[in-house]
């Protein structure tokens, strides 16, 4: 590999796996070139298709070789980036931050139905149906166990920021945009994701970019 690293994302307001595939390639410090494509416009297909043999974003270049999907993408990034921190050091947390990221990829669908990313939205109240707040709580559950048993370092849910709080990091977002109400110690958690620096150049970005999506279209 000669070190060629571009991501193919979609916008930064709307897109929720290219927000989990862009906070891993900029935790890894490697360079990369961005290649954003606008979603939603008349010429979006033409140049996913043109980046993208799935037809979808996120995409990851090395080299030129495409690797698509998020968790893909986070893994090989890993590879990349062995020192870079992706997944938790210690055998149990490392387990259990892949374990609670793959149910977030594989699942609460009802979730990403009725409160879809919107991060400079605001929302409360829209979207709250008994199956999405079912997933909220789950979630909710599965953010506290995993700072009760492995946070203490730090302020993530295995204490430093990892691939699991980038998993988690939209539905972060739709937690704020919908006004789910959560408890203290998930509050603080959201709070501390929300300001994590990536995080919130990414939220920037969201704010300043001139696109809109009708999301319940």
């Amino acid at each position: 590999m000669s070190g060629l690293l571009e991501i193919v994302i979609g916008n930064r307001n709307y897109s929720s796996w290219s927000l989990r595939g862009w906070l891993a390639i900029k935790h890894t410090g490697l360079l990369f070139t961005e290649i954003f494509i606008p979603l939603d416009m008349p010429d979006s297909k033409a140049q996913i298709a043109a980046n993208s043999k799935s037809g979808l974003v996120p995409v990851l270049k090395v080299d030129g070789f495409e690797v698509w999907d998020s968790l893909a993408i986070i893994e090989t990034l890993d590879d990349l980036a062995p020192d870079a921190g992706l997944w938790p050091d210690d055998f149990d947390a490392r387990a259990r931050a892949r374990s609670v990221s793959a149910e977030m990829h594989s699942g609460f669908y009802p979730l990403r139905r009725d409160m879809p990313m919107d991060l400079r939205g605001s929302h409360p109240g829209v979207g709250h149906t008994d199956k999405a707040l079912a997933n909220a709580a789950r979630i909710c559950d599965l953010w506290t166990d995993c700072r009760d048993s492995f946070g203490a370092g730090g302020d993530f849910l295995f204490g430093k920021w990892s691939a699991a709080d980038m998993m988690y990091a939209p539905v972060v977002g739709r937690f704020r945009t919908f006004g789910v109400p959560v408890d203290a110690k998930v509050q603080k958690y959201m709070d501390a994701v929300w300001a994590q620096p990536d995080m919130a150049e990414w939220v920037q970005g969201a704010k300043d970019e001139p696109y809109t999506i009708n999301i319940f279209g």
